[in-house]
């Protein structure tokens, strides 16, 4: 399995159990799926599922056949623990996005959101193009930033979140084409980068270290100090 670089806020993540922590939240995520056509015929993965808020939302939403993948083993304990509470045919599994274990085009729909920055691009957008059927539709809640930052800036913003890359929309749009992927499209931003209008859903674990209390704050304060360069996009494309 590939690690991911350690962080705090990863640790912090895992350990509050925090669902939809990618910008705009959950309400975001939930207006992505309107515009989209699915039914209860369409397998679906969600990569970096976290807790399992999205995927449990399109189970029981939609009655769509959905796998769940993340590389944690604390949110994959928690996701296991929320569709095995409101018993929804949904499968978790650990595992890394740049190397899945799963087969060749056997999804119809994948979603990652905030997760690509954390991995290795290319090799993952690579094996997401794999997982897909033919014509299968790919849609990507990750951040970006606005222009290029001097080394120090970029060392300080991977080392607090454990980010592989910091990438340009253009940077962004030239590996979707590399990959192969079509029909690509970078949907209006309606949400600010700080979703402040959602309580954020929470499951703790038993323990937490001490200093990842203040991880929230510190977030807060990179935000702030990035403003306008840190951000994200929506990007949506067919394989």
């Amino acid at each position: 399995m590939v690690p991911i670089t350690h962080s705090k806020y990863l640790d912090f993540l895992s350990k509050f159990g925090i669902g939809s922590a990618h910008p705009g939240g959950f309400d975001l995520t939930k207006e992505i799926f309107l515009t989209e056509k699915i039914n209860k015929t369409y397998h679906i993965l969600d990569v970096g599922c976290g807790t399992g808020q999205t995927a449990a939302y399109l189970a029981a939403q939609y009655g769509a056949k959905v796998t769940g993948m993340d590389i944690n083993p604390i949110m994959v304990e928690k996701a296991k623990n929320r569709v095995t509470k409101y018993q929804l045919p949904v499968e978790i599994i650990q595992g890394s996005i740049e190397n899945c274990p799963l087969e060749n085009n056997q999804f119809d729909f994948i979603i990652s959101e905030s997760v690509l920055a954390f991995v290795n691009a290319p090799k993952s957008l690579k094996e997401i193009y794999r997982l897909l059927k033919s014509g299968g539709r790919f849609i990507a809640n990750e951040l970006t930033i606005n222009y290029q930052l001097d080394t120090s800036n970029k060392e300080e913003i991977k080392q607090f979140y454990g980010f592989d890359s910091s990438l340009l929309e253009t940077e962004w749009i030239d590996f979707f084409e590399q990959t192969g992927f079509k029909n690509i499209e970078i949907h209006p931003q309606k949400y600010p980068i700080v979703q402040n209008n959602q309580i954020p859903e929470y499951q703790y674990s038993e323990y937490i270290e001490p200093e990842l209390f203040m991880v929230m704050i510190e977030h807060f304060n990179m935000i702030a100090k990035y403003e306008g360069a840190l951000d994200y996009r929506i990007f949506s494309c067919t394989k």
